[in-house]
């Protein structure tokens, strides 16, 4: 069952417009789980509160400085979280939340592939992980896991090339999970998406209002994984007003 969700996520993403992305990806990754983190902080502002990542630029640094590219050039601003993949696999929440930008023309070329391999970040709950078509077309689309999802990890063994590249994981939520929560089970159209996506788009897409660097994660609220979202609103909101 892994293995069938993982392939359907191969071929459902929606990144771009496979005609819309560039052809010439970035040079190949150097890096390997062997190197240190390096924390990189961003804070997403999105119309029901804030997500603040930790991104690993240390084991990552393809991935992370793609996303950062995206964030820098402000053109994560007024992206959208879209797509809520609900999987009944168990009694507790399954699945995982995709958003990114959605003009084609607003594009980098696409990132070389970093996989869970070679960095070590595996798809565990609250990692976040680019979307993709083929390994090594990933832009601006990212995923957030609602649950572990081992089958997007790199599979050295797999039979096929997709499953043995898996997907490229490079950070965590620190802050605000409850809003990726809150997003993933908002109300979903029964007819808006086509094939695997289908049933798992957001009826009305949540914005992503800013995405700015900040110098840490919000301290967590007494008894919560993550900051209220007032006041990490009201923290990030500052950081991005800085920048």
């Amino acid at each position: 069952m892994l293995a069938a969700i993982a392939a359907s996520l191969s071929l459902a993403v929606l990144a771009a417009p496979a005609l819309a992305q560039p052809s010439v990806p970035l040079p190949v990754a150097a890096a390997s789980a062997d190197e240190p983190a390096e924390h990189v902080y961003v804070s997403l502002v999105t119309e029901v509160g804030v997500i603040t990542l930790d991104l690993d630029a240390g084991h990552a640094p393809l991935t992370t400085a793609n996303f950062l590219r995206y964030v820098d050039g402000k053109r994560f601003d007024g992206a959208v979280f879209y797509r809520a993949m609900h999987l009944g696999w168990s009694d507790d929440p399954a699945g995982l939340l995709q958003g990114g930008v959605r003009d084609a023309a607003t594009l980098y070329p696409p990132v070389a592939h970093e996989p869970t391999s070679q960095t070590g970040i595996r798809h565990k709950a609250g990692t976040i992980s680019m979307a993709r078509f083929a390994p090594g077309t990933a832009t601006a689309d990212f995923t957030i896991m609602i649950s572990d999802m081992p089958a997007l990890d790199a599979d050295p063994d797999a039979a096929s090339e997709d499953a043995r590249a898996g997907f490229a994981a490079f950070g965590r939520v620190v802050g605000g999970m409850d809003v990726v929560r809150g997003i993933w089970n908002l109300p979903r159209s029964a007819t808006a998406g086509e094939g695997a996506m289908k049933g798992d788009m957001l009826e009305t897409p949540v914005k992503i209002l800013s995405a700015r660097r900040v110098a840490a994660p919000p301290a967590p609220a007494a008894g919560s994984d993550a900051a209220s979202p007032a006041a990490a609103t009201s923290s990030a909101q500052r950081g991005a007003d800085e920048n």
